[in-house]
């Protein structure tokens, strides 16, 4: 065999055994931009903010989002100096927007410089890597509702105040075990809280839920269970787990309005693990206990007690509800989102 025939077999050899490593690379998936949290379809409105979130799949580390919405002309979310919205370690996204019929997101990268509003949302290339638009949800005519432990709840659903806060009706939700979760989301400076309350009066008797483990909550959380009198709003009934934003004070107490008398509040430490609140309510008299149950055989032991029996509400237009909220006055501001479960609520009359 000659020396050139002989290179040539060798080559041949080499390639064919070589031949996984000599095909040509697949082309990398083009990044795609998802809607998880839709707001409403709604006329645009300068004193209105919703919480808008999704995720987006194979973006650049460099990426991040610009948000639009449609009320005329598109206009840049969720704020004129507030123009880019980051994408998360686990892809996720979320912010604020004012409302609009229709809702775009641009997946963009370091070169791109987003108009205060646009005519139309421009396509694909250069600086713009990815668009996505959705229609607004379909407004709500009633209140949402959820059931648990047996009753309709009201969902409790506002958009922004001037401190940020809103209460978002996503963020409350019962779970196939029959759970009530309630959601803390957003970011600082622009939280969404949650809020159930029931749809009628339950009057005098006895109240008792289950919550889950308070020892992951931040000084600025504010879990509360609640009577509110829908004719008389300074009269009222509490049970706070929250520090008030003061990391070295008690994060909970029992409470009678108004709450500035020092004799309608006590103060105490709920411990962590799943602990069990209830109230008997009688004319002129409440009576608080806080109790926990071991993990084995779930016996009950005394944590904290206390009985009032001056400013006590009268029943019949009361609602009783559970909230959990961003304590705006705090100190120390919440850093990162949170929840909290409700495992079941009792009422015996």
């Amino acid at each position: 065999m000659t020396p050139v025939a002989i290179m040539g077999a060798t080559l041949g050899l080499v390639c064919s055994l070589s031949f996984l490593n000599c095909r040509p690379a697949r082309p990398k998936a083009e990044p795609v931009i998802e809607f998880t949290r839709i707001p409403e379809a709604s006329a645009g409105s300068p004193d209105r903010l919703e919480s808008i979130a999704g995720r987006v799949v194979g973006a650049r580390p460099d990426a991040r989002l610009v948000l639009y919405a449609l009320s005329g002309v598109w206009w840049v979310q969720p704020l004129a100096d507030r123009r880019f919205t980051a994408i998360q370690r686990d892809a996720s996204w979320n912010n604020l927007t004012h409302p609009g019929t229709v809702y775009g997101a641009l997946l963009v990268d370091s070169r791109y410089r987003p108009p205060l509003k646009l005519t139309v949302l421009p396509p694909k290339g250069g600086p713009i890597l990815a668009v996505a638009t959705v229609k607004g949800s379909r407004p709500h005519t009633h209140p949402p509702e959820l059931q648990f432990s047996g009753y309709p709840w009201n969902v409790r659903q506002t958009s922004a105040d001037g401190s940020g806060s809103s209460y978002d009706k996503r963020n409350a939700w019962v779970d196939n075990k029959g759970l009530l979760h309630l959601r803390i989301s957003g970011k600082p400076g622009w939280w969404a809280n949650a809020e159930v309350k029931l749809s009628r009066s339950l009057g005098y008797g006895s109240y008792r839920f289950a919550v889950g483990d308070v020892s992951h909550l931040e000084p600025a959380t504010v879990f509360s269970i609640f009577t509110w009198d829908t004719q008389e709003s300074a009269s009222a009934m509490d049970i706070h787990i929250s520090q008030w934003g003061q990391a070295d004070d008690p994060n909970a107490q029992f409470e009678v309005q108004p709450w500035d008398v020092p004799a309608n509040s006590v103060r105490f430490w709920a411990p962590s693990g799943l602990l069990t609140y209830r109230f008997k309510w009688e004319p002129g008299r409440v009576a608080f206990e806080t109790l926990h149950a071991s993990s084995s055989r779930r016996e009950m032991a005394d944590v904290a007690g206390h009985v009032f029996t001056s400013g006590i509400p009268h029943a019949g237009s009361e609602r009783l509800g559970i909230a959990f909220y961003v304590y705006d006055h705090s100190p120390h501001p919440l850093k990162k989102e949170s929840e909290m479960i409700v495992e079941n609520f009792e009422f015996l009359p």
